[in-house]
């Protein structure tokens, strides 16, 4: 199974009874869009909506953290996932939420999981069909999942790190957050880093049709930033979103060892007791 497929791999295995799939857009606040919406409009033929956005844990205050495995699950259910269903995820979104949505269902043992590269909007560019109106998917039992720890980073394990610099720190946001040059105005907090991390913002990593960078592309993006991706690494972004490309990326090259820290700088900046640093990653 390809964690990224095509286009054309994709209107290939659509109609398929193990095919889902599924529209994991989402959208900063600020963008003014409407996930739900344009889902409704137009969207690629039999595909089911998400709703990312909803897919969280609801005790926490941080935004997006990574829900629990039966919410996880009974949203599968409703979507119609069986357990032997190659679900594949698309968005139409700046975020390349897509990615997003692969990170939580992996980290939940879902396994048979693709992302379509280049997304909706390669897919519209091309000429492919869309169809519009909301589809409804039959209920399907739910499976028993699970959380693999081994893929998700908590503050006190970050804080830990801070000092024994056993694992590597990318963080996907732009250059100018990340430096302490301008705020995070989508967490209303001060910009910065956290002490020892890197900087490759995951726009970097694609070509202009949105379609993901060659892997040697990849490989090299992550080694200009400072990273090896042979060595143990930990994505982190504003809330989880972008990090999950760079995990996403990171997956693709076949990386050995790699997290997400879920509260990344949501957590991180708006915690007084935690060191940060401004500037150039070092």
């Amino acid at each position: 199974m390809d964690r990224l497929i095509s286009t054309q791999q994709l209107a290939d295995a659509l109609g398929k009874a193990e095919t889902l799939v599924l529209d994991a857009s989402l959208h900063l606040p600020g963008a003014g869009r409407d996930a739900g919406g344009e889902f409704a409009a137009a969207h690629i033929p039999g595909a089911h909506f998400l709703d990312l956005a909803s897919l969280h844990d609801p005790a926490s205050s941080l935004p997006g953290k990574v829900p629990d495995s039966p919410r996880v699950a009974e949203r599968l259910s409703t979507l119609g996932a069986g357990p032997d269903m190659h679900i594949v995820l698309y968005d139409d979104s700046d975020l390349h939420s897509a990615c997003r949505a692969w990170y939580l269902l992996t980290v939940h043992g879902v396994d048979n999981v693709s992302v379509l590269d280049g997304g909706l909007g390669k897919w519209r560019a091309e000429g492919r069909p869309v169809e519009s109106g909301d589809a409804v998917a039959p209920i399907a039992a739910p499976q028993t999942l699970g959380a693999d720890r081994a893929f998700i980073r908590s503050k006190a394990e970050m804080l830990d790190n801070v000092s024994t610099h056993q694992e590597q720190v990318v963080d996907a946001r732009d250059a100018g957050r990340f430096t302490g040059e301008t705020v995070d105005t989508v967490h209303n907090l001060s910009g910065g880093h956290i002490p020892g991390a890197k900087n490759l913002p995951f726009t970097q990593l694609f070509a202009p049709d949105g379609t993901f960078l060659p892997r040697p592309r990849l490989a090299d993006a992550f080694r200009e930033a400072g990273i090896d991706p042979q060595r143990p690494v930990v994505t982190s972004c504003g809330s989880g979103v972008t990090a999950s490309v760079l995990t996403f990326a990171l997956t693709l090259l076949g990386a050995p060892s790699h997290a997400l820290y879920d509260g990344s700088w949501s957590e991180w900046g708006a915690d007084p007791a935690t060191p940060k640093e401004q500037g150039p990653a070092q």
